[in-house]
């Protein structure tokens, strides 16, 4: 398999919503997201998507928690790709982006569209979530021009195949760079379900060309990596999407989510992309 066709391995740390009365494994401090980082990169990761914690595990968008976390990651990875969510449900669009203006990372979660998000008990016949997750065109395209300010490359977060239009007037408008990563997420309630057809439908949505790759949410995900692979995209692992390994135990850290998923590349025989190659590949020069 060339360079190119290497599969990006992308990790997403933490996320907001999860706790760890559900995974104890899951990193709430900046310390901890730091080793966590550190456990991926080990095991293949080359980037890692980070959303910011209270040391109590609740969400934070205060700007030092995010410094704190810049600079425990870095201290533990120097080369690896940084990614940072800006999505949040009833967060002013300036307190969702100001890490991006502030910190410059490498690439950033944008958003793609509008949509009921929620997570529903069948068994106990109640949403434990419940809200609208507000991202109007007014609102992606402040994100992206700040983004653009920043140097930072969007991650194009698409929860169903309308949203991956969305960016259609974007990149008509000039705003979005040609090295865009279309990220398409799969199995939120409110969004496309996660099934092999869907994703195959998705992909047919994407221009030609364009580097994606597919964000499994919960066990399915393990399925939607091995179509990913076979399909020349790439996916994401890690604690904020999916607690469980192939074999249905729970992980204990993003390293052993990495690990799982490097060996199912190698079982379908693809390579890894190194750090190096995956900045090479998408146009992120590393800067300090």
């Amino acid at each position: 398999m060339s360079k190119n066709n290497k599969v990006i391995i992308s990790c997403a740390l933490t996320g907001a919503a999860t706790t760890r009365q559900q995974c104890p494994h899951i990193p709430y401090t900046p310390e901890e997201l730091g080793e966590e980082a550190k456990r991926a990169q080990d095991a293949g990761a080359s980037i890692v998507h980070i959303h910011a914690r209270e040391n109590d595990g609740t969400p934070s968008w205060r700007l030092e928690v995010f410094e704190q976390i810049h600079a425990e990651v870095r201290r533990h990875c120097p080369d690896i790709i940084i990614n940072y969510s800006t999505g949040g449900v009833g967060i002013a669009k300036e307190e969702r982006i100001k890490h991006i203006t502030t910190l410059k990372p490498d690439m950033a979660a944008f958003n793609m569209g509008s949509m009921n998000y929620a997570i529903y008990s069948s068994s106990a016949k109640k949403f434990y979530f419940n809200a609208v997750f507000a991202n109007p065109f007014d609102d992606m395209q402040f994100f992206v021009e700040k983004m653009s300010e920043a140097g930072t490359t969007p991650e194009m977060e698409c929860f169903d195949t309308g949203h991956i239009r969305n960016a259609e007037p974007l990149i008509d408008m000039g705003l979005v760079p040609d090295n865009a990563v279309y990220s398409l997420v799969m199995g939120v309630l409110g969004g496309i379900p996660a099934t092999t057809e869907n994703l195959i439908h998705q992909v047919q949505q994407i221009p030609q060309g364009k580097h994606w790759q597919v964000i499994g949410i919960s066990r399915k995900q393990w399925q939607l990596a091995a179509v990913a692979v076979t399909m020349g995209g790439s996916f994401r692992v890690g604690l904020e999407d999916n607690f469980y390994l192939p074999n249905g135990e729970m992980a204990k850290s993003n390293g052993d989510c990495v690990e799982a998923g490097v060996a199912l590349a190698h079982m379908l025989g693809a390579e890894i992309s190194s750090i190096q190659e995956t900045r090479q590949r998408l146009g992120l020069p590393f800067r300090n």
